[in-house]
């Protein structure tokens, strides 16, 4: 907290001192909880990849008040509503204790898919509710028709893995073993999912005894009027950062390959408009539908559009304080607006694109803030089979891509989507847990959209299946590439294949889904990642620059004199007389 002025909230008053130690405390608690998940899950996806969250939530409305550094951004407003799930059956029927907890991951009521299992458990003080506490994590395999729970064939949510309403599974401290038995039974990898259970209640334990402490150090007025103060000055920052927009209407549009059922594109349109410290962000032009896996909830979509806020208004803090300036318009049971029983596993494809269109909006408000498309696709890869004892692996990952160049810089070389600050699990990790074997795992050349400041480089990860496996892969960006911006270049397509039987070479008729194909012991599977967009004309590339991503292997020679006019000799160095007569459209 930067203020430099005395808070003073329901007659308690803060000093900028006691508020900024406050945030610190509250911040770090969040963070404990994230790190102590982090280190007893069981599944590598919330391990390594950090694909989990924790926060703490308002006693009566569920708003975010404080998150964890380290937790996923896409969390902050999807968590919010699930927290406000657990309020509504609570203040239907009752029955709330102290040591209670509750478990769900219905897509439909604050949740994003259903590997997403969330905890929620309230925080008692002196015998009054103070606050909540809740917990996320990606288990790994929940049931549904493919291994990984990623089904890109899926027409509705029963076909994606078992659905878990609000329910208790602690009560008054005492667990419900028939929930475990349920949870158990509709998992090829209980083990894995009991271990990732027992993390996030461990996380929850940590954070309530670390809560306690505060309040009985600061007592509960102090740290409610942070509470308020926190999400005021949130507020305030947002009104700030909008205000510095010109007033008008923006649209931007971008769309997906397919839903993974029909082989045609998908539109996810914006109207963004301005008006004085308010924005609205009005989705009505979308696709009102998909048949197959890539809907998202309301929730999810709010989220996804705070983390492409957060994106451009950095200095804005993570609590619900900076949704109050902002209006949105989602049709109801649409792609955006998905109600049961509509298949939700691919739900990251669709926020990335959300992103996408939130920046490009953004950008023709006020093209200093323009970031050209990251490359927008997790390629949810989901690998299962038997090993050698006969004992049944299940592996699922994500992996990473180039970033969209921007009006300072070139976009990063191999990370992860701007959604979340989860990290690529280490192919150290994949091969000592699954029976795989990464034959490459490099950059991809020619991958990155030119640009004055040229995109991320994107990946290329080849896999060899000892056991043989069966292969499912949900991704995008197959058929429309990631954009470009302020006259930047788009960057590559997103390209997987595998090895036939007669050691040629396939790939997936819809471009970036497949399910039910089985390889058999030795083939391999390719994965080609597209790299980012470009900022800017390619052409006002600083030559030396292009020379040396040409050295790095980031660009060919052939790339760098068609798209960015610099010629390569047979030496190695610029021929700087061709390159200025490229450069100036005068044949050489």
């Amino acid at each position: 907290m930067s203020s430099q002025a005395t808070v003073t909230t329901d007659a308690v008053t803060l000093d900028p001192v006691t508020l900024a130690v406050l945030k610190g405390r509250l911040e770090q608690i969040a963070d404990e909880m994230d790190a102590t998940l982090y280190r007893s899950a069981f599944n590598p996806t919330i391990a390594e990849a950090k694909d989990a969250c924790h926060g703490i939530y308002h006693a009566t409305t569920g708003d975010t008040l404080v998150q964890g550094t380290s937790g996923l951004p896409i969390f902050v407003g999807a968590m919010a509503f699930a927290v406000r799930a657990v309020i509504s059956k609570v203040e239907r029927e009752g029955g709330l204790q102290e040591n209670d907890t509750f478990i769900f991951n219905d897509p439909y009521e604050g949740g994003t898919h259903l590997n997403d299992f969330r905890l929620v458990r309230p925080i008692f003080r002196d015998g009054k509710l103070f606050c909540w506490m809740a917990s996320v994590g990606h288990w790994l395999d929940i049931g549904g028709n493919v291994a990984g729970s990623y089904n890109p064939k899926a027409v509705e949510s029963f076909q994606e893995g078992v659905r878990i309403p609000v329910v208790k599974l602690i009560s008054a401290g005492t667990m419900n073993n028939d929930i475990i038995e349920i949870l158990s039974a509709n998992s090829r990898v209980p083990m894995s999912n009991w271990g990732d259970l027992n993390g996030q209640l461990n996380a929850l334990d940590l954070g309530e005894k670390r809560l306690g402490a505060l309040l009985g150090e600061y007592g509960p007025a102090t740290v409610n009027a942070a509470f308020e103060a926190f999400s005021n000055r949130a507020e305030a920052l947002m009104r700030s950062a909008i205000a510095s927009i010109p007033d008008g209407t923006y649209s931007f549009e971008d769309v997906l390959d397919n839903d993974g059922i029909t082989d045609e594109m998908l539109t996810v349109a914006l109207d963004l408009t301005i008006s004085g410290d308010t924005m609205a962000l009005d989705f009505s032009r979308s696709t009102q539908s998909a048949q197959g896996p890539i809907n998202i909830s309301r929730s999810t979509t709010i989220a996804a559009c705070y983390v492409a806020l957060k994106h451009i208004f950095t200095e804005v803090p993570a609590n619900a304080g900076c949704l109050r300036p902002i209006s949105f318009n989602i049709v109801d049971n649409s792609l955006l607006g998905a109600n049961a029983p509509k298949p939700v596993a691919g739900y990251t494809e669709t926020i990335l694109r959300l992103i996408g269109v939130v920046l490009g909006a953004i950008a023709q408000a006020d093209p200093a803030r323009a970031t050209a498309a990251p490359f927008g696709t997790i390629n949810a890869l989901s690998l299962a089979g038997h090993r050698a004892d006969h004992k049944r692996w299940v592996m699922f990952s994500f992996f990473g891509g180039g970033l969209g160049g921007n009006p300072m810089s070139d976009g990063l070389n191999h990370a992860n989507n701007p959604i979340s600050t989860a990290t690529i699990p280490p192919v150290e990790i994949l091969e000592a847990a699954y029976p795989v074997m990464f034959t490459q795992w490099a950059l991809r050349p020619d991958s990155a959209g030119a640009g004055t400041h040229r995109g991320g480089v994107g990946s290329v990860y080849e896999l060899e299946l000892p056991t043989g496996a069966d292969v499912a892969l949900l991704g995008e960006r197959g058929r429309r590439a990631p954009f470009g911006v302020v006259g930047g270049e788009s960057a590559a397509l997103n390209r997987f294949s595998w090895q036939t039987e007669d050691g040629g070479e396939a790939v997936p008729p819809m471009a970036s889904k497949i399910t039910d194909l089985r390889l058999k012991p030795g083939k391999r599977i390719r994965l080609e990642t597209p790299g980012g967009g470009g900022w800017g004309d390619p052409h006002r590339r600083d030559p030396d620059k292009v020379l040396h991503d040409v050295r790095l292997g980031f660009v060919s020679t052939s790339q760098a004199e068609a798209l960015y006019g610099v010629v390569i000799g047979a030496d190695g160095e610029i021929d700087h007389e061709a390159t200025d007569k490229l450069r100036k459209g005068v044949a050489a």
